[in-house]
């Protein structure tokens, strides 16, 4: 099993704004501009929050953005309000220690899901997409304990007006 974060932040760090607001992100550019596409092929599941969850399922189409993964939601509801995403509770690394090892999980979103991940060294690869955009608050990507935490940077990409970091564990 492979576990990944992709996703994109503010040169400051921050997924959204602290009302958890994303339309810096949605101004910028598009995942046509990224090698979105090639990274979605490779994983066979998606884990998010619930609070990124509610940020995408107002999105047009969004039955449509996670065709051929099992997408999961950490959430206290029992139901969604979207098809083909599935409500789990629970911890986290007892959720993933159950799958099934040949899979790659794609962690979508914020740190309530990262932070335990990153935690217990359970953090394969990340895929930081640098948007040009200082927000000065809101919420950060990164939420872990203070412990020192290494990777080793694979490559740099530019698309359009986002830098791409591509870093994996060591």
């Amino acid at each position: 099993m492979s576990i990944y974060f992709y996703g994109c932040v503010t040169m400051d760090g921050y997924l959204a704004d602290k009302n958890h607001n994303m339309d810096w992100l949605y101004q910028t550019g598009t995942t046509e501009e990224t090698d979105y596409e090639a990274f979605y092929k490779k994983m066979t599941i998606t884990i998010m929050g619930k609070k990124t969850f509610d940020e995408i399922k107002h999105l047009e189409n969004i039955e449509s953005f996670y065709p051929t993964t099992q997408n999961y939601v950490f959430t206290h509801d029992e139901r969604l309000p979207v098809e083909g995403f599935i409500p789990v509770s629970g911890d986290i690394i007892d959720f993933i220690k159950e799958l099934d090892t040949n899979q790659n999980v794609w962690i979508i979103g914020g740190n309530t899901v990262l932070a335990p991940l990153l935690d217990n060294d359970m953090v394969d690869n990340i895929t930081i997409q640098i948007a040009p955009v200082l927000l000065g608050n809101g919420v950060p990507l990164f939420s872990q304990k203070e412990t020192l935490k290494r990777f080793n940077l694979e490559e740099v990409k530019k698309y359009g007006q986002f830098a791409e970091l591509i870093y994996s564990k060591i």
